[in-house]
């Protein structure tokens, strides 16, 4: 925590801490999709969590949803596009999914993919490159791998991840993305 935070800093980014106690938030279980958050609450990520991240970001609706059966929200989910959710096929990602469809006011269009792991991609709108989707190799997951490949619109990078898998860490749990231009 103290080693992100001090990097967060010398960003010049606003760094908001928990200090309640009771409260716990995992980043995997935050899914952000532009227009609201949704928060799985699930073994690492509580109702007082979500609650916390609502009242830091007033703007936006955030909306709760039980996670079962995975470690988080996002090893299931994220986003592949402006207003696209990649959702894996098991039932637990379905009922996620229906809750956080029937807890939206916007539809979003969904890519579901046939694993699970295979939907926890990196979605990037770079200036230059336009749509970039980082996912799971085809080696990895080749029946998923053929679903990206049908967005035509998108950069689509595999990215080999079985060595992380075995410790839990999927390509959202590996990066942190920061929205801000380039000082180099």
């Amino acid at each position: 925590v103290e080693a992100m935070k001090r990097v967060l800093e010398s960003l010049n980014l606003n760094i908001v801490e928990m200090v309640d106690e009771n409260a716990t938030l995992d980043g995997g279980d935050v899914l952000f999709t532009g227009r609201e958050f949704f928060v799985g609450l699930s073994r690492r990520t509580n109702q007082r969590g979500a609650e916390i991240l609502a009242d830091t970001f007033k703007d936006y609706a955030v909306s709760t949803v039980p996670v079962h059966d995975s470690l988080h929200l996002k090893s299931f989910c994220s986003m592949a596009g402006p207003n696209l959710i990649a959702i894996g096929s098991s039932e637990a990602a379905q009922k996620a999914l229906k809750t956080m469809q029937q807890m939206s006011d916007h539809r979003y269009d969904k890519l579901t993919v046939p694993d699970d792991a295979a939907a926890n991609c990196i979605y990037l709108n770079i200036p230059s490159k336009g749509h970039v989707l980082l996912h799971r190799a085809p080696e990895e997951y080749p029946e998923s791998a053929k679903v990206f490949e049908k967005l035509k619109d998108h950069m689509l990078i595999p990215i080999a991840n079985t060595e992380l898998e075995k410790v839990d860490g999927s390509l959202t749990c590996c990066s942190v993305l920061i929205n801000k231009a380039s000082e180099l």
